[in-house]
């Protein structure tokens, strides 16, 4: 059914979360007891009671014995693991999964689908507050992973990409990036342009877009901000998007003009 698809955080957090709490409660233990005996600050604690935040295995472990709880809390740690994506991108990622073709703009950044790991691990590792290490690792190795859909589909995905000219001048980009590009636009299920800072309009500025529809006909529509995204398949939202995504690819350079710009770019930086 058409709709809103809103991120929630793992089921697996949340309902271990919400033991953490009901154990704790019944032992008649606060959660600033629990948060001294962790080695956590009482809001942490209370994060991943809420299922905001994985419960990790030293709270599971201090609070089953803190509440005798015969191991009872200490099993949860057998299903919790980091996520290979934030929560608010989960229900993307799965349509993702599941497509046969796939549209997409960026503004700022190169997408996922197209970064080499030295340019995703810059993005992942220098985010804020700070991610632990662990979850920076699994989420590399996720965006790589995405990349399948590339070359590795059978039948093939239809790709296209739109990037706007100053996502390719950010000093991050280097000759490894670029070149990845370059290799990118000459498959065959591929189509990469660049909109140039000569031709740029309003639409291209609010955001990154991308349209996919799946392997069941249905086609959804998702816009990402700094700190909320969205994913719909409601009607009216898909064409918007795709009328805005539509337009700025009539604006933006062929994709042999754009494989040219990227290749000058790239002798530049020989």
């Amino acid at each position: 059914m058409p709709g809103q698809y809103n991120s929630q955080p793992p089921v697996a957090w949340r309902y271990s979360g919400n033991q953490l709490k009901r154990w704790r409660t019944k032992a008649n233990i606060s959660r600033e007891q629990l948060a001294e005996a962790a080695n956590y600050s009482p809001d942490t604690i209370k994060s991943m009671e809420q299922g905001v935040r994985m419960p990790t295995p030293r709270v599971l472990d201090v609070a089953d014995e803190l509440f005798r709880a015969e191991g009872m809390l200490s099993a949860a740690k057998d299903y919790l693991q980091r996520e290979r994506f934030p929560a608010r991108a989960q229900d993307f990622m799965e349509r993702e999964r599941e497509a046969i073709s796939f549209w997409s703009y960026e503004a700022s950044l190169v997408p996922g689908l197209l970064q080499t790991e030295s340019y995703a691990r810059w993005l992942i590792e220098n985010r804020h507050p700070p991610l632990e290490q662990g979850t920076v690792e699994e989420r590399v190795a996720a965006r790589m992973e995405r990349q399948t859909i590339l070359t590795e589909r059978k039948p093939p995905v239809s790709l296209s990409f739109v990037l706007y000219e100053a996502a390719l001048r950010n000093p991050v980009i280097d000759a490894e990036q670029l070149a990845r590009l370059w290799e990118v636009s000459h498959l065959r299920n591929v189509v990469l342009q660049v909109l140039p800072f000569d031709r740029v309009i309003s639409d291209a500025i609010m955001g990154p877009m991308v349209l996919l529809e799946t392997r069941d006909h249905e086609r959804y529509a998702f816009t990402e901000g700094p700190f909320a995204s969205e994913l719909s398949a409601d009607p009216g939202v898909v064409s918007r998007v795709s009328e805005r995504l539509s337009l700025i690819r009539t604006q933006a350079l062929s994709s042999a003009e754009s494989a040219r710009l990227i290749e000058g770019m790239m002798d530049r930086r020989d």
